[in-house]
């Protein structure tokens, strides 16, 4: 097995993208900053297509209260497991499960799966009218701003580094184009 393959560019398809911040402009147009992010499947995927299932293992503890975990590898070069170890942050909906999922994530990053989001470059669109609303003078997404449904293009250059990256609303419109 050639561990390099967890370092394989993530296909399009494995990317979501969220808001990350939102404003209101001078001009009155408001904007939003998007975040390009994979989740555990991801991780599992990759781990299962180089290493195979029975190549990889995760294990979770809590260090000074937090959460970490430990992905490991079986590098067959060396004959021993590789492991890489991260901590997890929790998230707005489920803390635990969360936390959990946010470690394993950044310990799959360690051994470089999807390393290049890092690399991103800033995601910036303005939003439609329905996109978005207002609340205690505060911009939030609506719900008709479904990224989800939107078409994403990544360019990469020879050694993959992403040189742009294009999204197209749900209508065909040029939203984001990221350099």
């Amino acid at each position: 097995m050639d561990l390099n393959g967890l370092k394989k560019p993530l296909d399009v398809a494995d990317i979501d993208f969220r808001v990350q911040s939102m404003g209101k402009a001078s001009n009155g147009k408001v904007w939003c900053i998007l975040l390009a992010y994979k989740d555990a499947r991801v991780d599992m995927n990759r781990l299962n297509e180089i290493c195979g299932i029975d190549g990889w293992q995760k294990k979770y503890e809590l260090i000074d209260g937090q959460l970490f975990c430990s992905v490991g590898v079986y590098s067959d070069k060396l004959k021993q497991w590789i492991w890489k170890q991260d901590v997890g942050t929790e998230s707005n909906t489920e803390k635990e499960k969360g936390r959990a999922s946010d470690s394993f994530k950044r310990a799959c990053f360690n051994l470089g799966i999807g390393i290049e989001l890092y690399d991103m470059p800033m995601l910036f669109c303005y939003l439609n009218q329905g996109e978005y609303y207002e609340q205690n003078s505060k911009v939030k997404q609506g719900k008709s701003l479904k990224l989800n449904r939107w078409k994403w293009a990544i360019n990469r250059d020879s050694n993959g580094k992403i040189i742009n990256v294009i999204g197209q609303d749900d209508k065909g419109n040029e939203r984001v184009k990221g350099f």
